[in-house]
């Protein structure tokens, strides 16, 4: 858990927006304001100042206390959320078919989709009811033939809770092949540059109830939207 720990605080403390970045944590672990507060023996406006960047930025010793409570308050809820964040080791800087970024703050499914042009082709009613915290943009066919079970939640980074974007795709039927029978699933996968999506593919989404969708963006105009967030 030390090191789970140490990726939270050193994210917060590097941040531009340190506040964001706390509501980003709390948010992830499905904590609530309230719950926050009454850990901390504090206000719901104390922690709504901070995570709106109307106070100074937290000290060391608010932040461990911010980190302690995410952990403990999860722990009582039987503790899945640290749990799925411990399995996703941090991913080799070098990897040449895939490409992570992780927001400083979550964004709805609704304006991602927007963010990217997006055409949705399967499951547009789940769009509002997700938040992203990152995306992963990968070369489909070296994913599909170089990555081994072992190496995929590498794809995911921290969090599971980020879309994924394939590209070099033919019919979109392989990438939906590899999430079905995959253990983690991305809460949204984006196909580049295709007119016509398989219809497995499609069928696959709506059985794993995943938002499918299309872009017409190049992977650097991606990055470009995508890595302001």
């Amino acid at each position: 858990m030390d090191t789970l720990q140490e990726w939270i605080a050193g994210e917060i403390t590097l941040s531009d927006s340190p506040g964001s970045t706390m509501k980003k944590w709390r948010e992830l672990f499905g904590i609530s304001q309230v719950e926050l507060a009454k850990y901390l023996k504090i206000s719901t406006s104390t922690i709504s100042d901070y995570e709106g960047n109307r106070r100074a930025s937290p000290g060391v010793g608010i932040i461990k206390r911010f980190i302690a409570a995410l952990i403990t308050i999860d722990a009582q809820k039987g503790g899945e959320v640290a749990r799925n964040l411990e399995k996703f080791s941090r991913p080799k800087e070098d990897a040449s078919f895939f490409y992570l970024h992780d927001f400083s703050a979550p964004i709805s499914g609704v304006d991602f989709a927007r963010l990217i042009e997006a055409k949705i082709v399967a499951n547009p009613n789940y769009l509002d009811t997700i938040k992203l915290f990152g995306y992963t943009l990968l070369d489909s066919l070296r994913v599909i033939l170089e990555i081994s079970p072992s190496d995929y939640p590498r794809l995911f980074g921290r969090t599971s809770e980020r879309a994924f974007i394939f590209d070099q795709v033919s019919t979109g039927r392989s990438p939906m092949v590899v999430v079905r029978v995959a253990p983690i699933k991305p809460k949204i996968v984006v196909i580049q540059n295709l007119e016509t999506v398989d219809k497995l593919a499609i069928k696959i989404a709506q059985i794993e109830h995943i938002p499918l969708l299309t872009t017409k963006l190049t992977a650097d105009e991606l990055k470009l939207r995508l890595n302001n967030i």
